[in-house]
């Protein structure tokens, strides 16, 4: 006894085009709704370059990075590159002085790592004000 009449096996059949449709909607909602890392930035006052040499304040402790990355506070070599070493002698060359500002002389051929490490030092010494020497083009 056979109950089934003519019924044909079909090949299951798997459609894409809907699959890639629903995709490219996740992929543009995804895109529409993504929020982009935002870079820290330093916010910088750089100084104006002019003719004119301004007298140094008595408030300002220079530092320099020479394109060898030899780092002088006051004119002081340091014997460790670090920033805690750095900050250490900042926190030395200020002692007494309140609120000093931070002067970089920096090479041109100095590395940025090196003007980044005695920002750093600057900032976790508790010196906020920092400002960077230029020459004029003359």
């Amino acid at each position: 006894m056979r109950f089934q009449r003519n019924n044909r096996w079909e090949e299951p059949e798997i459609n894409l085009i809907p699959m890639i449709d629903v995709l490219l909607v996740i992929i543009i909602f995804l895109m529409l709704t993504t929020t982009y890392s935002k870079y820290a930035g330093l916010e910088i006052d750089l100084p104006m370059a002019d003719a004119t040499q301004s007298t140094g304040q008595p408030n300002e402790i220079d530092v320099a990075v020479t394109a060898a990355g030899q780092i002088l506070v006051n004119k002081v070599p340091l014997a460790a590159g670090d920033s805690q070493a750095i900050a250490v002698a900042l926190q030395q060359a200020a002692a007494g002085r309140e609120k000093p500002v931070i002067v970089i002389n920096a090479d041109a051929k100095a590395t940025h790592q090196r003007v980044v490490d005695v920002m750093q030092a600057a900032q976790s010494a508790g010196y906020p004000h920092i400002s960077f020497a230029t020459q004029s083009a003359e």
